[in-house]
């Protein structure tokens, strides 16, 4: 509760308190049984209650019986009735007991109320200016209302922050006819105390009934009708977000932003006092104020770099689309125009119109202040995010300028409040104008790109320029050689990287070979290498992925936004500007080459048309060396386990027994063969058998050192080159066999399968690999044997544990 809404309960409580004390003093009735019956029907009465729409509180039929009690009982025993009716409504049957300050309120409104209208009723002045029984009991019923019904209103008011019109008429309004329904009870019910008796008057209790039964009908259905109402108002705001869903589509920074956008500009418009239908406006419109952007090319909205003054123009269009769609929608309240202003300035430079100061409409200029404010504070595809007090003093700088200085003094204010309640929180087919031009407007947030200089006149040093023309086509004549000449892919790229550098000076380059839709980075070099070269970017996201998305260069981009540094505050860039330039082969992009410089705009229209000269021939020597590098690894790399193959193991076991002679160390070779892998075949398949020799081979390399060397030498046999010295000879068997088995294991769920090893020494088993290797070989077929050899025995052996009968029965004798 605000503290003028305390202040107000606790004036109407003092007030009411001294009104009982007056009015109850002095107490007397003039027919006690009469007043007694009276308070018994009060006390019935007081229990048929209905919910009041729009706030927490209930209203009683009970004041129909005190406006008859206003006509025929003095002041004091209607203010008895009416005061034990009130504390009986609060606390019978109530979902919550009522605070006592709660109660104390009700019951000095009821007595001010009451006193009021007897005050009014037995006036005695009234007969003498002509008002009869009729009129008196019709203002009596007036006054009675207002006086029971304003006191709540304005607490609900002053505490919601509500207007009190609005309220008043909202929750209690509706219920002004039964008041004077009451009235014309009371004026019968006086007649009939004068003509037959006052016990007639306990007649009214089954129309009192009646009146409560048709009273609470009448509630139902305009409550039903009140959730109809804002169940349409949900679904009328849920297409208002499906349609900025629908812009997301588009622009994938829109959903977050236009949330942002609206929280804001609630918040603001709320101290603004705006009324209820431009709140409506101001919430609609901050979801949808960049629903133009449909109209806006993608690879321009997304754009990691400087826009050119004709993109600029196709960005503008889309406050004039924006309001065009959105008018198609007929809002009841008026969205439309702040849609189509929310770029005006407060100084009369903004686009589409260029109004100016309070012709701007209000929400327009809110939003305009909240939109600044939000993109300044997000990661945006041409810069990455400022800090709040960044932000904030740009747009007080701007206040009177671009900014409405009201709306910009109320979000300098309370802007920690506003994002506390962020934090909390948990069309018809016609032709868009999508042609038009839009002549006003300066410049977007990050600039144009900077113009070409032309000159009317000839360099009067014509022989420099001859001389620079002729020395740029021999250096790229040289590049274009030199790339062709090697397929070694680090050479290539070196090349390149050193020959580029002579015609487009740069601080760092990095070559993104792209595999799987993603960039990876082959080749870095210069300032930030380090940063460049742990990014993984996928296409489409940052400066080069987007390059590689949509096939065009980017000059003078801002290397900071390239993805996997870009919310991470201890990577940071010293470099400010990048050329990125898409490599295109024969089977479509197959990479980007970006060249990043620590100056601002260091790369010219001069660096594009260089890299554009050379990009394809670039591209071309790239996926020849790719190629290359592939067929390459391919020649010594077995393709099923991916150990290296034959002829890679003598290679390299020729290279050991060299290093092994001139050091003197010794040198281990050992020819491994699998035991069971033909069963393994026949049972399980041939896909299943290159499983296991695919896993078989990883946990060999697994069970080695990092310096030792595993081959497959072919079919299910392979190779452990073990250089130096290596006691445990016997364990490291051991430990090879387990590894076998075990990987055997997982993939078969069997135990099919062993391993058989036969091991030579350099130099006591001979003095080169031909020699080494057939030892080895000799040694495992002789392991092999004695393998077979036990399990023959052991077949024999489980033989022999069969009882005759079994064996009986299995031989039919």
């Amino acid at each position: 509760m605000t503290t003028s809404a305390r202040i107000y309960v606790c004036a109407t409580i003092l007030l009411g308190a001294v009104t009982l004390a007056g009015g109850l003093t002095p107490w007397r009735s003039d027919n006690l049984l009469r007043f007694v019956c009276y308070l018994l029907i009060s006390t019935l009465v007081s229990g048929f209650k209905v919910r009041l729409p729009g706030i927490t509180g209930t209203m009683s039929t009970n004041f129909f019986f005190v406006l008859i009690c206003v006509a025929t009982l003095r002041m004091p025993e209607t203010l008895t009735i009416a005061v034990v009716g009130t504390v009986l409504q609060c606390v019978w049957n109530a979902k919550t007991r009522p605070s006592l300050t709660k109660l104390a309120f009700n019951v000095a409104s009821i007595s001010t109320a009451v006193a009021a209208t007897c005050y009014w009723y037995n006036y005695p002045g009234l007969p003498e200016v002509g008002i009869g029984q009729p009129i008196k009991l019709v203002v009596s019923a007036v006054v009675y209302f207002v006086t029971n019904t304003l006191p709540v209103a304005i607490v609900v008011s002053l505490t919601e922050r509500k207007q009190l019109v609005k309220v008043w008429r909202e929750c209690y309004f509706w219920s002004f006819p039964y008041y004077l329904v009451g009235a014309a009870m009371a004026g019968g019910m006086t007649y009939l105390n004068r003509t037959t008796g006052w016990q007639t008057a306990l007649l009214i209790f089954p129309v009192m009934v009646w009146s409560y039964r048709s009273y609470r009908l009448y509630l139902d259905r305009l409550e039903a009708e009140k959730r109809h109402a804002e169940e349409i108002a949900k679904l009328h705001f849920r297409t208002i977000e499906a349609l900025a869903l629908a812009i997301e589509a588009k622009d994938c920074n829109t959903y977050d932003h236009v949330r942002r956008v609206g929280v804001y500009a609630i918040e603001i418009a709320k101290r603004m006092n705006l009324p209820e239908p431009e709140l409506q406006a101001l919430q609609a419109a901050a979801l949808l104020h960049d629903i133009g952007k449909l109209a806006v090319p993608e690879h321009i909205l997304s754009k990691p770099g400087q826009l050119k003054p004709v993109e600029f123009e196709k960005i503008k269009i889309h406050t004039v689309i924006g309001a065009e769609i959105l008018e198609r929608v007929e809002f009841p309240y008026p969205v439309v125009p702040i849609v189509r202003a929310h770029h005006e300035k407060w100084d009369g430079t903004g686009y589409p119109d260029g109004i100016k100061g309070e012709q701007i409409p209000v929400g327009a200029r809110i939003l305009s202040v909240v939109d600044c404010f939000d993109a300044m504070t997000s990661d945006r595809q041409y810069r990455r995010a400022v800090t709040t007090r960044e932000a904030m003093d740009h747009i007080v700088a701007q206040a009177g300028k671009s900014f409405d200085p009201t709306v910009v003094d109320i979000l300098a204010k309370c802007q920690a409040e506003m994002e506390a309640t962020l934090q909390a929180e948990p069309s018809r087919g016609t032709m868009l104008s999508r042609n038009i031009r839009i002549a006003r407007g300066t410049a977007p947030a990050a600039g144009f790109e900077r113009p070409e200089k032309k000159t009317s006149a000839p360099d009067p040093n014509f022989l420099s320029s001859i001389a620079a023309a002729r020395q740029e086509a021999q250096q790229l004549f040289e590049l274009a050689h030199e790339l062709g000449t090697s397929l070694s892919l680090d050479e290539t790229l070196s090349v390149l990287a050193l020959r580029l550098k002579r015609l487009c000076h740069y601080d760092c380059i990095a070559i993104y070979v792209l595999r799987d839709n993603v960039l990876t980075p082959e080749y870095v070099n210069g300032e930030n290498f380090q940063l460049f070269a742990g990014l993984s970017i996928p296409v489409g996201e940052g400066l080069s992925g987007w390059v590689a998305q949509t096939r065009k260069p980017v000059v003078n981009g801002n290397p900071s936004v390239e993805p996997g540094y870009l919310d991470d505050p201890t990577r940071f860039s010293t470099l400010r500007s990048a050329l990125a330039f898409p490599l295109e082969g024969l089977n479509g992009v197959s990479g980007v080459l970006t060249l990043y410089a620590a100056e601002k705009e260091a790369f010219t229209s001069d660096h594009l048309r260089v890299l554009s000269a050379v990009a394809g021939k670039i591209a071309l020597s790239i996926e020849n060396a790719l190629k290359y590098r592939q067929a390459e690894n391919s020649a010594t790399i077995d393709v099923l386990t991916e150990l290296p193959n034959a002829r890679s193991l003598f290679l390299h076991l020729d290279s050991e027994l060299a290093r092994s002679k001139r050091s003197s160390q010794p040198l281990s070779v050992l020819v491994c063969d699998l035991d069971g892998f033909k069963q393994v075949n026949d049972r399980f398949g041939h896909l299943e058998g290159n499983k296991v020799l695919h896993e078989v081979a990883q946990a060999l390399r697994r069970t080695c050192r990092e310096y030792d060397y595993v081959a497959r030498m072919g079919g299910d046999e392979f190779v452990v080159i073990l250089p130096g010295h290596l006691p445990e000879i016997e364990d490291k068997i051991a430990a090879l066999q387990a590894a076998a088995s075990k990987a055997g294991n997982q993939v078969i769920g069997q135990e099919l399968l062993s391993l058989s090893v036969g091991q030579a020494s350099y130099p006591g088993d001979g003095n080169d690999a031909e020699e080494l290797l057939a030892e080895a070989d000799r040694r495992m077929y002789k392991t092999k044997e004695q393998h077979r050899s036990r399990a023959a025995m052991r077949g024999i052996w489980k033989l022999a544990q069969i009882e005759p009968s079994t064996v009986e029965a299995r031989t039919g004798i």
